[in-house]
């Protein structure tokens, strides 16, 4: 039988040991993380990291986030470098290897080709006093650090320390960059993240034929059919140039009929129109537009340029078809 123990408990003391891990690796922080930032920055090539085991594990999380924050980056796996893998590793790369105990054999036993290749080595360990760290040209450390694992063996406050400190590297490079949210969007396409990113009114919005048009002056027997034609419950009403005068909604037209029990079809539509209708840039983010429609509880935008000649028409319908929320 297992043994009877307060769960919650263990989460929360576990969860406090790897806080004091974060707290320590604080402590750390000093100019040699300033110098692994100006070696990065100055990569011609890649930033290769390596580490065996749990390391190597949080190492492809960290080159994951590099790659994506805007500093090319892969995972190389020690043991596969000897075999051929090594190869990955060219002039103009840098390479952080990990390890809590700064004396992974198999990173070791890489170390003269390492040297031979002629890449900045920056290291991730506990202390400097391994060879690995007295190899590196900047030599990062956690600090002595308590596992969580009561038996001080499963590697778990020290991988902890280790991704943040990677995170950490990772934010500070990709500020020294002026990384945008429009960059983190081309390396993100996919997905919910890509359409909040990437999507913008003037890929989703209605133009050309699709546009419901009609000029001040038209009969409301015509605005009804340009309205019921376009199928998107409303029409612009424009001037000779396409100037933005006013919209007329199916909805505007029920609350007509309610209001005069009736209309006379052959009313001009500038007599019912609604002047100054909310307006969208084509360049806004469709996400954007969504949060916009959202607020002002409307269910389309008219698309204008910076002369307020309508482009286009987006509706919330588009949104949503497009993924977008």
């Amino acid at each position: 039988m297992p043994n009877q123990i307060d769960f919650q408990k263990v989460a929360l003391e576990t969860l406090s040991i790897e806080e004091h891990a974060l707290e320590v690796l604080a402590s750390q922080i000093d100019e040699r993380f300033s110098q692994a930032c100006e070696i990065i920055l100055q990569c011609k090539g890649r930033l290769v990291i390596t580490g065996m085991g749990k390391s190597g594990h949080i190492g492809r999380k960290m080159a994951a986030t590099f790659a994506s924050t805007g500093t090319p980056s892969f995972f190389m796996h020690p043991g596969e470098a000897g075999h051929g893998d090594l190869g990955m590793l060219v002039k103009g790369d840098v390479l952080i290897a990990i390890s809590y105990s700064g004396k992974s054999d198999e990173i070791m036993m890489l170390m003269p080709l390492i040297k031979h290749v002629g890449v900045p080595l920056i290291t991730i360990s506990g202390h400097d006093k391994g060879p690995m760290p007295q190899n590196a040209d900047v030599a990062l450390t956690l600090g002595d650090i308590q596992e969580a694992c009561p038996l001080g063996l499963a590697p778990t406050s020290s991988t902890t320390a280790t991704l943040a400190l990677g995170d950490a590297l990772a934010v500070a490079l990709l500020e020294a960059r002026g990384f945008t949210s429009d960059d983190f969007a081309r390396s993100h396409p996919a997905g919910a993240l890509g359409k909040r990113l990437l999507l913008h009114v003037k890929h989703l919005m209605h133009t050309g034929d699709e546009l419901p048009k009609v000029s001040p002056d038209t009969p409301m027997n015509k605005v009804l059919y340009e309205i019921s034609n376009k199928r998107l419950g409303l029409t612009t009403i424009v001037d000779e140039n396409d100037t933005l005068l006013g919209i007329f909604t199916d909805g505007d037209l029920r609350r007509l009929i309610d209001k005069q029990q009736g209309f006379d079809v052959n009313l001009a539509v500038s007599e019912v129109m609604i002047q100054h209708p909310s307006t969208i840039s084509q360049e806004a983010r469709a996400v954007e537009a969504l949060e916009k429609m959202n607020e002002k509880k409307i269910n389309q935008f008219i698309v204008v340029n910076d002369a307020n000649k309508v482009i286009g028409v987006i509706s919330m319908h588009d949104l949503i078809q497009a993924g977008v929320n």
